[in-house]
């Protein structure tokens, strides 16, 4: 695959992924917060956070 072409597609697949995100929160009244940049800066790592990351699971977990 040329240089360019890989790029293209990444770029692509990222902005793709940013969609799903920030329409899965939108459709979930859950708030995205940081996470469409993210996804966009970072890929399938920032689907996994946005998924995975509980905002609760800090001070109040016993």
């Amino acid at each position: 695959m040329e240089p360019q072409a890989f790029v293209a597609a990444t770029l692509a697949a990222h902005v793709g992924f940013t969609i799903v995100v920030t329409a899965h929160a939108s459709l979930t009244d859950r708030d995205a917060g940081p996470w469409p940049v993210v996804t966009l800066a970072f890929g399938l790592a920032g689907i996994a956070a946005y998924f995975f990351y509980d905002e609760t699971s800090g001070s109040d977990a016993h």
